[in-house]
């Protein structure tokens, strides 16, 4: 421990160089930290990610290095919340090559993006794609299922010839319901939430939909063979895992029926149920077998992330560094008990905000924090030098950035999300430091501009939330055992601290921002 602690001493001559001093008064440590939440979501808007992706030559389109001859031979399908902005760009760009598309998005959507003034995401009204809604409540339902099948028409349709673009983004799942006949939509739902409450494990979950499902897990890929295939993802998953991204209807990962009897037997499922399901699940070898006709092959595609976590944080750490912050992201992928991370971060703000040598048990704790709440020790130790250096050697004001996509225990009935509830908490933990502009601000927002049922998509809040909700008559504590972090925000100094950015388009998970302050130090 003492070696891992070392790397966060200052170097003395570095003291020489002074610290920037950058003239933070006409814009507040609140403001600023909205402004680099606004950063992150503008980055993954997505129209941008789409034109970012393609590179359109004459008659070819670069995409991730590869070269596509267009011949009038493109199509396009696509499933997901931000698909429909999505597929405007697409036509757009190679409009002009484009034969036919479908997109399957949620319901309601257009008309949300037309009151909105998003009408750029909306497609033009002699488009050749076909839009059709489903999924109320994000749930598959007949509109979404009848959406899938027309998807799945079109894509068999398709020869070598043809060139069959796949839009994804998160919600894709819901909105892209096929189950292998005879099994109806409700008795697969009804499967997968059974297994759920059995207590089965994410990967068996998984293992299971796909074994009952035509498109999902490589599904979509193998019914379009042998066009070429290549997706386009707007990722909402923690570390972008292609297969678990609306279920990996373009990655092949092949589920054999005899391996989810296995797994029904384990929790003893069994013998209970639907005997659609066991017919399916009776047949033997793979589950493509005696569904498409073809030379064996499942069908292969070009998989692009084309929008992520990981590319909201790093350009929101460039209009950090405008701002005249030092940027350093701790990571894309936390994760866990929303009571465990607000913790670490009340540690690192301590361990930075500390006008002496920081106690090692600081480090030690956020160390053995960091695995529980997804994240690496090194980048731990690389984030707390970074913050030890800002805070011995004056380099000025740091703003830390991480992502993911923490989770609350429900233990009341109150209004709230993971964003505004790990806010409430931060707040807390920072008790007894600076208020700003001399102490840290912390802000967590949810990307899709919504965060639970409410119409904030987070909370900023800082040391002197505690006692500023004691004066106004609010309970932390019976607030937090309600999960009615919402409710407080609005009740809260006229509702300031709620984040509230509207219809964002997009959704790469959250975003969380603390702001540390330049710390003064004394040059002898």
């Amino acid at each position: 421990m003492a070696h891992i602690l070392s790397v966060f001493r200052p170097q003395p001559f570095l003291a020489l160089l002074g610290r920037r001093n950058p003239t933070f008064h006409k814009m507040f440590m609140d403001s600023r930290a909205r402004e680099i939440f606004r950063a992150a979501v503008e980055a993954v808007q997505p129209d941008r990610v789409v034109r970012q992706s393609l590179e359109r030559k004459n008659d070819s389109v670069i995409i991730d290095g590869c070269t596509f001859t267009l011949r009038h031979n493109l199509h396009l399908v696509g499933f997901g919340k931000a698909v429909l902005g999505m597929a405007a760009e697409v036509e757009r760009i190679l409009g002009d090559h484009l034969i036919n598309g479908v997109i399957s998005v949620p319901h309601g959507i257009q008309q949300t993006l037309q009151q909105h003034g998003k009408s750029h995401l909306l497609l033009k009204k002699d488009s050749r794609i076909k839009v059709m809604e489903g999924a109320k409540h994000n749930l598959p339902d007949e509109d979404s299922q009848k959406a899938a099948e027309e998807i799945k028409q079109l894509t068999s349709e398709l020869s070598e010839k043809d060139l069959l673009l796949v839009l994804i983004s998160g919600g894709g799942s819901a909105l892209l319901p096929a189950p292998i006949p005879p099994i109806s939509l409700h008795e697969k739902l009804d499967v997968t939430r059974r297994f759920a409450a059995a207590g089965a494990t994410i990967q068996e979950l998984n293992k299971v939909r796909r074994a009952l499902s035509l498109l999902k897990g490589g599904g979509l890929a193998h019914h379009a063979h042998p066009a070429q295939v290549v997706s386009l993802i707007l990722s909402d998953v923690i570390g972008d895992p292609l297969d678990l991204i609306a279920s990996g209807p373009t990655v092949t990962c092949e589920v054999w029926p005899e391996e989810v009897l296995s797994i029904l037997d384990r929790y003893k499922l069994l013998n209970s149920m639907p005997a659609s399901v066991m017919k399916v699940l009776a047949r033997q070898g793979p589950r493509w077998k005696d569904i498409k006709e073809d030379s064996g092959s499942t069908g292969e595609a070009l998989n692009v992330v084309i929008g992520s976590n990981t590319i909201a944080l790093t350009c929101a750490g460039r209009r950090a560094q405008e701002l005249g912050f030092r940027s350093v992201v701790l990571s894309p992928g936390v994760c866990g008990d929303v009571r465990l991370v607000s913790r670490l971060y009340g540690l690192l703000a301590r361990f930075a905000c500390s006008r002496e040598e920081p106690s090692p048990e600081i480090a030690a704790e956020v160390l053995r924090l960091g695995p529980e709440v997804g994240v690496e020790s090194w980048d731990l130790c690389r984030t707390m030098q970074v913050l030890g250096e800002g805070r011995n050697e004056g380099w000025g004001a740091t703003c830390l950035l991480a992502g993911g996509e923490p989770t609350v225990e429900l233990t009341g009935k109150g209004r709230g999300g993971r964003n505004q509830e790990l806010a409430l908490r931060v707040g807390v933990e920072l008790r007894g430091l600076e208020l700003p502009p001399q102490g840290p601000v912390f802000l967590s927002g949810g990307t899709d501009g919504q965060d639970g049922p409410t119409e904030a998509a987070g909370a900023v809040t800082d040391g002197g939330l505690y006692d500023e909700a004691q004066a106004q008559g609010l309970d932390i504590n019976s607030v937090l055992i309600d999960n009615d972090s919402y409710t407080f925000f609005s009740r809260l100094s006229a509702a300031q601290r709620l984040l509230v950015p509207g219809l964002t388009c997009t959704n790469v998970m959250d975003v969380h921002v603390l702001l540390i302050p330049a710390i003064p130090i004394e040059i002898s």
